[in-house]
């Protein structure tokens, strides 16, 4: 008679999960336990947790899977590149290496986005959105604000692979995304649009970031944006101008510690009523200004 391996307790393989997380000082170790796992039997994490409390148990098969996702989140690996996927709003995002991870803050900055957008007096608003990334902050827009018209722009090849995907995926026919650096984005479009929305690079050079999963594993091009953070930002104020049409508003993603200087940049070029923004950890986040 041939042994087999034997079963493992899932909510046995859960704690240890979480304790090899918590040793490799992973922020939040149940909870990305729980979602590794969701993940190895498909499903999410409340399937996880009534699992556990019932006493099931972990095919082989899969406890080795999860061992080996552990064991590369424990690298902190992020946890979004072991899934594939980043939620965003109510948006499933596909992501992986390449592509910056979508945060939970920019929620915030796509929110005010959002809300200038339809705010807009026009029946069919235009939306454009810089440094695309993922697509999340533009797709946020198509999907939310339906009757708009929304671009994106990115010019990473690494990112736009996923982009391509995430548009494909969404199939938001009045979401259209080129591949085009933010600078010289959509000409046809100067002085027509209501919304000008980006999440830039903005740390500053010789500044390292704190967290492993962005430090190691995000594009530096989605980073760094020169040696006060502000190179790019710079640059969307001038590209703003140009887009928007009088009364357009731009929303533009920042460092806490940047408000005050994005709204001198914007102001010195001309935009009016520059106003900064908290996330929900009440961290200023987003800079928004008019075009007069």
């Amino acid at each position: 008679m041939t042994s087999s391996t034997p079963a493992t307790p899932l909510a046995e393989a859960l704690r240890r999960a979480a304790d090899r997380l918590a040793a490799a000082g992973v922020p939040d170790p149940a909870v990305d336990a729980e979602l590794l796992l969701g993940f190895v039997i498909g499903t999410g994490r409340g399937g996880v947790q009534a699992a556990a409390i019932r006493g099931d148990v972990l095919a082989p098969a899969d406890a080795e899977r999860l061992d080996e996702l552990v064991a590369r989140r424990a690298t902190r690996e992020p946890l979004q590149h072991l899934t594939g996927t980043a939620p965003f709003r109510h948006l499933e995002l596909r992501v992986g290496p390449g592509v910056f991870v979508p945060r939970p803050e920019t929620e915030v900055v796509a929110q005010l986005a959002i809300d200038a957008l339809r705010a807009a007096a026009s029946p069919s608003p235009i939306a454009v959105d810089l440094g695309t990334g993922s697509g999340a902050i533009a797709l946020a827009m198509a999907t939310e604000v339906p009757h708009a018209q929304v671009y994106a722009a990115e010019n990473s090849v690494d990112a736009f692979v996923w982009t391509t995907q995430n548009f494909a995926e969404t199939g938001a026919g009045n979401a259209h995304l080129a591949f085009i650096d933010l600078a010289h984005a959509f000409p046809e479009l100067d002085g027509t649009v209501s919304v000008v929305a980006s999440n830039p690079p903005y740390v500053p050079d010789a500044a390292i970031p704190r967290d492993p999963e962005v430090r190691f594993f995000d594009p530096p091009a989605a980073l760094y944006g020169g040696e006060d953070g502000l190179d790019v930002v710079r640059v969307l104020s001038g590209v703003g101008l140009r887009l928007a049409h009088p009364g357009g508003v731009i929303v533009i993603e920042h460092g806490e510690w940047q408000g005050e200087a994005i709204r001198g940049i914007l102001e010195a070029d001309g935009w009016r009523a520059a106003a900064t923004h908290p996330d929900l950890t009440m961290r200023d986040r987003a800079t928004t200004a008019l075009r007069p």
